[in-house]
């Protein structure tokens, strides 16, 4: 809505522009006109809509034509008078003054028009009857309003129909001359249809209808008036109430109505309060509320965003079998303008045994989307509603902040609940089979139904008695860490192929120039465990060397195997990623070394201990 209305007053010499907006202003009939008043600004607190109004007077005697072009080009509306007992001032609408305001104008970028018949006073009857021909010519014309500047009769009504013609326009509404809602106006308002019906059955029903109008309204309707709306819609429509509920049908009808009796303010109430602007796209107000991540910061959704998201999903699963068919997936975006997740979906999280989106799968999926843009997220939501059904005044309450990650590594412990793991590996080391066992497929699994790579996988796993989201993102081959940033993660897993003697060098390579002085956790995996282990063309052998650098040992991967993929391995990633600030003697690492390495220092180790015990005894 816009945030203030420029007014200006045009027509012939002497018709009472003037003497209209003093009178306005003067709250009665000036004895002194001068020939032109000066520009008038009405404060917001006193005007119906709440918004600050200028009143700009035009005088043919003190204004050249070309400030006249300037003035039209500044106003948000025109108001044309015409004098109602001089009919050649009714002829000049049609001839001069409308060509003027809105000659050469496309219909959907006209100034829109209020004609003012002033001076009723002197007249008995109306001039509405040579009026309606010019309305129904023009369809910028709002409406009439005969009034009378020496009575103050219609004054203030005139200038509210001038404001309330900016702020609650017709044009993208309706088209009068084909009597029928505009195209953008029908899509948003059954977008905002399919929003309302909660339980996706394409009726309104007295509930969700109550729902709506609270939401957009402030107060339900009453028991009786909502009976009376549907007994109009019944009366006026065939199809326009089922189950004695509202089909789209009939609530496009509805607004179809409020608009051609002059209550298009009830349309616009709806269309503002569902995010829609003058021209009926979403605002980016709606859809991008203001939102700030800190540097060293991560987002979530919260508990709010999965209680919404988990409504949403029964919702649009018809069929109640706990995943949505992509049909039913084309349901639940409907209400976007695009579909944003594409068929790399279905390798991104985990499905049914029949390869449709389960209801953990669609969380995950959300999950992702909060992690890595927050703002698409946020977008996403607005689509979705969240402010109108969560009944929080944005999106943004569904997405938590984390803590900076440098308090977290101070107070050794962390808030957060999703940990990306970056999965860096020479080319053909398995890295996108090693994604896709994290989503609970086998070799076989996978070569049996290909579908479209993703660089993303997404699932639960138990950090220490606690679900945590991780994510794993592949990292291509052909990627150069130019900056600390592009090496960044919670934990990086670095993968070589056992079968392969050139493989290893490379992590080594990328341990040593990325994360060697970092505090990123890393391990190591040893893919393919199923084939022979060579020897690794590395000055060291993969033990040897994170022996060395204090890390895990390598930990040996295969999902080459009959049954499901062994998810001990994304555990440890998942741990090392909650716990960084844990050195690897802590996370039991080095107790390794101890065993197979040191042995007689585990057996002097030992031999104090059980020295100690002895001399308790004794």
């Amino acid at each position: 809505m816009k945030r203030d209305v420029r007014i200006l007053l045009v027509g012939e010499a002497q018709v009472g522009k003037t003497s209209l907006i003093m009178a306005l202003v003067g709250e009665e009939f000036p004895e002194e006109v001068p020939p032109r008043a000066e520009e008038i600004t009405i404060p917001a607190d006193v005007t119906p809509e709440k918004v600050p109004t200028h009143i700009v007077d035009y005088s043919e005697s003190e204004q050249t034509e070309d400030e006249l072009q300037e003035e039209i080009t500044k106003a948000n509306v025109v108001c044309v008078v015409y004098d109602v007992t001089v009919e050649a001032t009714i002829e000049k609408i049609r001839t001069k003054w409308i060509p003027l305001v809105n000659g050469g104008v496309e219909k959907g970028s006209r100034i829109p028009i209020i004609l003012v018949g002033n001076k009723s006073d002197l007249q008995s009857g109306s001039s509405m009857e040579i009026i309606l021909p010019i309305m129904n010519q023009f369809s910028e014309i709002e409406t009439c309003v005969e009034c009378s500047a020496k009575n103050l009769k219609n004054i203030s009504e005139l200038f509210y129909y001038a404001q309330k013609a900016v702020l609650h326009p017709t044009a993208p509404l309706y088209d009068p001359e084909e009597k029928q809602l505009r195209p953008t106006c029908t899509r948003a308002l059954t977008r905002i249809f399919n929003m309302s019906d909660q339980d996706n059955n394409q009726i309104l029903s007295d509930d969700e209808l109550n729902y709506f109008q609270k939401s957009c309204f402030g107060n339900p309707l009453a028991p009786q008036a909502l009976e009376d709306v549907k007994t109009v819609v019944w009366k006026n429509t065939t199809d326009g109430v089922q189950d004695n509920g509202l089909t789209l049908n009939g609530f496009l009808f509805l607004n179809t109505l409020f608009i051609q009796r002059g209550r298009h303010e009830t349309t616009w109430t709806i269309l503002r309060r569902f995010g829609y602007a003058d021209e009926l796209e979403l605002t980016d107000d709606y859809l991008y509320p203001l939102f700030r991540v800190p540097q060293g910061c991560s987002t979530e959704l919260n508990h709010f965003g999965y209680q919404f998201l988990q409504r949403m999903f029964e919702k649009h699963d018809k069929d109640g079998d706990g995943a949505l068919s992509p049909v039913e997936l084309q349901s639940f975006f409907n209400v976007f303008p695009y579909v944003p997740w594409g068929p790399e979906l279905y390798n991104t999280v985990c499905t049914t045994d029949k390869g449709l989106l389960s209801l953990h799968g669609f969380l995950c999926q959300w999950t992702l989307v909060s992690y890595l843009d927050v703002h698409h997220c946020l977008e996403y939501l607005g689509y979705l509603g969240y402010p109108i059904f969560s009944e929080h005044s944005s999106q943004t309450q569904a997405i938590t902040v984390t803590r900076e990650k440098r308090i977290d590594l101070e107070k050794g412990q962390t808030q957060r609940n999703i940990f990306l793991c970056k999965v860096i590996g020479p080319r053909g080391t398995g890295k996108s089979a090693f994604l896709q066992a994290f989503l609970g497929r086998n070799l076989a699994a996978q070569r049996a139904s290909p579908a479209e790579l993703s660089f993303y996988a997404v699932n639960t796993v138990q950090v220490s008695g606690q679900e945590k989201y991780l994510i794993l993102y592949e990292i291509d081959v052909d990627t150069e860490f130019m900056k600390a940033s592009d090496a960044a993660c919670d934990v990086a897993c670095l993968m070589y192929n056992m079968n392969d003697p050139k493989s290893f060098n490379y992590c080594a390579c990328i341990y040593k120039q990325h994360y060697m002085d970092g505090q990123i956790p890393c391990i190591f995996v040893a893919s393919k465990s199923d084939l022979p282990e060579v020897t690794q063309q590395h000055g060291l052998s993969p033990a040897e060397f994170c022996y060395k650098h204090r890390l895990p040992p390598p930990f040996y991967f295969t999902c080459n195997s009959p049954g499901l993929p062994s998810t001990t391995i994304y555990t440890k990633l998942a741990t090392a990623a909650a716990f960084p600030h844990l050195n690897d003697t802590e996370l039991g690492a080095a107790s390794f070394w101890l065993r197979v390495a040191l042995g007689a220092s585990i057996t002097a180790v030992v031999g104090f201990a059980l020295y100690k015990a002895l001399a308790k005894s004794k």
